[in-house]
């Protein structure tokens, strides 16, 4: 497994790292003892980073991981969590000090941890990563010690360059994968020259570009990719990255082609042409199970991608996704 500094943290993480929206339940129901042995294989396999958030199943997700921390105090890598959507609407006039500080140290006691490695404000509305106040005051909880470091998570690139312009932002969380590809334009630049670093979130594009679905594929009726296909519940880009279905599908298959051609699974190549964007520091996929955790960890030893490869998925891109998705984040 690579490693590589995330940003202004100072800090390695793995190059494949693991997301666990999935431990809160909104991939369907996954058996507490499925997570444990998620992040088992995880570690096993080289994983330094685990990603949440305390809405994750209302802090399900973080409390599922802070009792795995409590048992495999060996493992030294870091726990990234979000906050800021626990609140009515994640806009400036709920990114209180005193809302601030409830969150994080509901995040520390579902995580027993007494300072958070990293914190990420969740996708808060354009108004908050404009406001000096907001940023004093995450600084102020590094100073208490009740975080290491802050970052955000965003959806839109302007709101990723915002960021990347404060001067203490450690990390930039944003969708990037082979199906959403607008960042390599102006983020991954600008963090490179700023010293940001990149946590490259919904990789797989909700799963399509393992190659594994096809157009009459269901999802349990608490998965995201049920409820959330129109943008019912909130960002439709988290929801195969804002990409019809069929046509993902359709694109998908042209994918898994071109990782065939490439030597590898669909699922590593997705993951390999990532890590290997200039500017990333670690990609976070979920996995339901230990076999999905090593699947995903092999990526980060993957060889490098052919310029035929890469030039067939930007081909790709142009041609079948960015009409419909490229101006849109």
């Amino acid at each position: 497994m690579q490693h590589r500094v995330l940003g202004r943290t100072g800090r390695e993480v793995s190059t494949i790292g693991l997301g666990t929206w999935q431990f809160g339940g909104d991939f369907g129901h996954v058996e507490e003892a499925d997570a444990y042995a998620v992040m088992d294989a995880a570690a096993e396999h080289g994983v330094t980073l685990f990603d949440t958030a305390d809405v994750y199943g209302d802090g399900l997700s973080e409390q599922r991981i802070g009792k795995w921390l409590a048992k495999n105090p060996a493992w030294t890598g870091m726990v990234a969590t979000k906050m800021i959507r626990r609140a009515e609407e994640p806009s400036l006039a709920h990114a209180t000090a005193e809302n601030f500080q409830a969150w994080i140290d509901r995040s520390r006691k579902n995580l027993g941890m007494d300072t958070l490695d990293l914190v990420q404000l969740h996708c808060p509305t354009d108004d908050v990563y404009s406001s000096d106040v907001v940023f004093d005051r995450l600084d102020a909880l590094v100073e208490s010690g009740a975080i290491a470091h802050y970052g955000v998570s965003v959806e839109t690139v302007d709101q990723a360059l915002s960021a990347i312009a404060r001067p203490n932002v450690a990390s930039v969380q944003i969708i990037l994968n082979a199906f959403r590809q607008k960042p390599l334009e102006a983020v991954l630049p600008a963090a490179r020259e700023a010293g940001v670093g990149i946590i490259a979130r919904v990789p797989l594009a909700s799963g399509l570009l393992s190659g594994r679905y096809t157009k009459d594929t269901t999802f349990e009726e608490s998965d995201h990719r049920s409820y959330n296909r129109s943008g019912e519940a909130f960002d439709i880009g988290e929801t195969f990255s804002g990409v019809d279905f069929a046509t993902g599908v359709d694109a998908a298959a042209e994918f898994s082609e071109l990782a065939q051609q490439e030597g590898l699974k669909p699922t590593t190549a997705a993951l390999a042409w990532i890590t290997q964007c200039s500017g990333v520091s670690t990609v976070i996929p979920g996995a339901r199970n230990p076999e999905q955790a090593l699947q995903n960890a092999e990526a980060g030893s993957a060889p490098q991608l052919s310029d035929s490869f890469q030039q067939g998925v930007k081909a790709l891109y142009e041609e079948r996704i960015a009409p419909a998705v490229h101006g849109r984040w």
